[in-house]
């Protein structure tokens, strides 16, 4: 492989991950789903499911403090209000899951073959089929909504997107952006039946 082709193959794969980043900087796929028997008419006051899927073991993390706080925000907002007894739990879970992206490409060489005639070596352009590999981390964050007294789940969101980030620091803002963007696929606030906006 010649010194062109080793530049061609790696600014290919510079572009790819380049394109991952941008499709991790656009935020994330929500999918949701909700009871259609449920009144949310009839829910005026929420709080935590307890154990919290992500608190099984017993102790809260920094992850889990903080979806916890955009999560009273989010609720706040839609003016619900917070109780020991409420009508409304809400529970949530992440996960991360190392993937990997398989991009084909078309690769370059020459190959130089001697010419008995010209009594010289002739380069001949060779193209071959090739691929890229990039191993990505896919964040999944889950809230539910479940009905206190029937003890049944009446609303329900994924947030699905690429994680890039492992430091603390840097993690923060992609959770707060997923809990923004399951919560702008909540139609509902606190007494009402119909929903505010359609739901996404």
């Amino acid at each position: 492989m010649t010194r062109l082709t080793r530049n061609v193959r790696a600014l290919f794969i510079a572009l790819c991950t380049t394109a991952l980043l941008a499709a991790c900087s656009s935020g994330p796929t929500v999918r949701t789903d909700t009871d259609p028997d449920a009144n949310f008419g009839q829910y005026k006051t929420w709080g935590f499911y307890s154990p919290l899927s992500m608190e099984k073991s017993g102790y809260s993390t920094w992850v889990s403090e903080r979806i916890k706080t955009n999560i009273r925000r989010e609720m706040t907002a839609r003016g619900y209000a917070y109780s020991e007894k409420p009508d409304l739990w809400v529970n949530f879970r992440e996960r991360r899951d190392v993937r990997t992206a398989v991009y084909p490409m078309t690769q370059t060489d020459v190959r130089y073959f001697y010419n008995p005639r010209a009594r010289a070596y002739i380069a001949v352009p060779v193209y071959y089929d090739d691929y890229a590999v990039h191993q990505y981390v896919e964040g999944t964050l889950s809230v539910d909504i479940v009905d206190s007294k029937a003890n049944r789940m009446v609303w329900t969101a994924d947030a699905v997107g690429r994680s890039m980030q492992k430091l603390p620091a840097k993690r923060a803002p992609e959770i707060d952006t997923a809990l923004t963007a399951i919560f702008m696929h909540y139609p509902y606030t606190a007494g009402n039946a119909q929903p505010v906006v359609p739901a996404k």
